[in-house]
């Protein structure tokens, strides 16, 4: 199956024989069947190789698919799912543009994929203002055929806003190229329902919503971080005249909270430690999905850590600070900026600055006011290296990140993880540095999923004893009949 070099991209080939998350995809959207697996991933290599995927970006494709904003990444929906938005009424039907603009759409795929590890998407068709001249039902097609065919276990639904009666005919051709289980994702909403899956900070005026966001082209569409946002956090007249005692205690805190953190690490590595040896002393196999706590992301300028998450406390526990920490590896000063989905929740400190050749530079983020954190918040770190003859002050920075060329830019992006916790309120940031994070719903659902496969397995496994002793029991029957049969007919033979 994998020898035939000619009808696949050998990058896909490699990464299906190392990456076991990739081939699970496919077993779970094909439900274990191996035959239909195997196909799903003979049609989707031979796609990708024929759509170039692995090689599509910005410059192989005309910019005007960028400027028209007709497909962007932005947003989540109520379940924490990135949405994936498709505005047809900036979409018009040109056979002589429709391989660029399905290519716009694998790019889209793709770049997602690659960046978050392929967590689910949501779709969302906003059919707001459409009428005859933009049903294009071979564009369509093809988008659900990326989902159905191409991309496994990547959708979660299809939220079709506002669809016009003209187009009812057409959605039930749609409806016939869907599988049940796709039928089932398909979700026809308006305005007043819509946000029964998408709440309104994600969705447009239009659509009843509150999101500000503006589509532009150039830059590329960064989904989480396009919007504009003030650097440090929402202004108020209490921020403008926080004291220098304030800025102590915060500096004070960060210590404290590093010097936790660290603490913490230490107690989850000896835990983990723990739970290895036990572990090795039953299966002698070292789980290879295993996450440290803390961790630290390795980055050809800085190191961050934590890697992943940040972790911050729901309303009950009362924690309200994180602390990041960037370690520049390089022999030059890197500048670096901090940026978030949710500038009016967050502080960061700083959040526009420096850091000097081997040195180490802790970062507060601070939630503010009466806010909550919320899985669906994203932080940005981006990193440039700076040249030794230029400074490092508010207006060379300012100027060096109009000119730095995004190819010299690091980029890495953090979640948010809430912890829940029985403690009260009172809990202080240190006692609760101590507490093992709970898991995440996306580690639940995966774990939900690895039980239901093993349990169908099981199943499958009962069945087949339950058949083979079945044919035990018949073969015994059948051979007790002939033996009686034989003694039988010797019985006859003597008399």
């Amino acid at each position: 199956f994998l020898d035939k070099s000619d009808k696949y991209d050998s990058r896909d080939v490699e990464r299906l024989q190392q990456d076991d998350k990739w081939v699970e995809n496919y077993l779970i959207w094909r439900h274990d069947v191996v035959d239909d697996t195997l196909k799903m991933i003979d049609e989707s290599f031979q796609w990708r190789k024929e759509y170039t995927v692995n090689d599509l970006s910005e410059s192989v494709l005309p910019k005007w698919l960028f400027e028209n904003g007709a497909l962007f990444l932005h947003g989540y929906d109520k379940e924490g799912y990135k949405l994936f938005w498709f505005k047809v009424k900036h979409h018009t039907r040109d056979p002589k543009q429709q391989l660029d603009k399905k290519k716009l759409v694998a790019f889209w795929l793709e770049h997602y994929a690659k960046r978050d590890h392929g967590k689910p998407l949501t779709v969302v068709f906003d059919m707001a203002e459409t009428g005859i001249s933009h049903i294009d039902l071979d564009f369509v097609r093809f988008i659900v055929n990326c989902f159905t065919d191409y991309y496994p276990n990547f959708l979660t639904k299809i939220v079709i806003f506002e669809m016009p009666w003209i187009m009812n005919a057409a959605f039930k051709i749609v409806k016939g190229w869907l599988g049940p289980d796709a039928i089932s994702m398909l979700k026809f909403t308006n305005k007043t329902d819509v946000q029964e899956y998408i709440s309104g900070e994600y969705l447009p005026p239009h659509m009843g919503g509150t999101d500000s966001f503006k589509y532009s082209y150039p830059p590329l569409v960064d989904d989480d971080f396009q919007t504009p946002l003030c650097e440090n956090g929402p202004i108020t007249s209490e921020d403008e005249h926080e004291s220098k005692e304030e800025i102590d205690a915060d500096t004070k805190e960060a210590g404290e909270l590093n010097e936790a953190q660290n603490l913490n690490q230490k107690k989850m590595n000896s835990i983990e430690q723990i739970s290895k040896s036990e572990e090795t002393d039953k299966t002698e196999v070292k789980p290879k999905n295993a996450k440290k706590a803390l961790t630290t992301f390795k980055g050809p300028l800085l190191h961050i850590s934590p890697a992943e998450e940040l972790y911050f406390g729901s309303k009950e526990t009362g924690e309200k600070k994180c602390l990041i920490v960037l370690t520049n590896v390089t022999k030059n000063v890197v500048a670096f900026k901090v940026r978030t989905t949710a500038p009016e929740k967050y502080r960061v400190k700083p959040s526009n600055s420096s850091c000097e050749p081997g040195t180490s530079l802790d970062i507060i983020v601070s939630l503010h006011g009466g806010f909550a954190a919320s899985l669906q918040d994203r932080f940005l770190i981006m990193a440039a290296e700076m040249d030794q003859s230029s400074g490092a002050g508010g207006p060379e920075l300012t100027q060096f990140w109009k000119e730095v060329p995004r190819t010299k830019v690091m980029e890495h992006r953090l979640r948010c993880h809430v912890i829940e916790s029985s403690k009260p309120s009172s809990l202080t940031l240190k006692d609760n540095a101590f507490n093992i994070p709970a898991k995440t719903n996306e580690d639940l659902h995966i774990q939900l999923t690895h039980l239901l496969q093993i349990n169908r397995r099981l199943e499958e496994q009962m069945n087949r004893c339950l058949w083979f002793q079945q044919l035990s029991v018949v073969l015994s029957l059948l051979s007790v009949t002939v033996a009686a049969f034989c003694f039988y007919l010797a019985y006859a033979q003597r008399s």
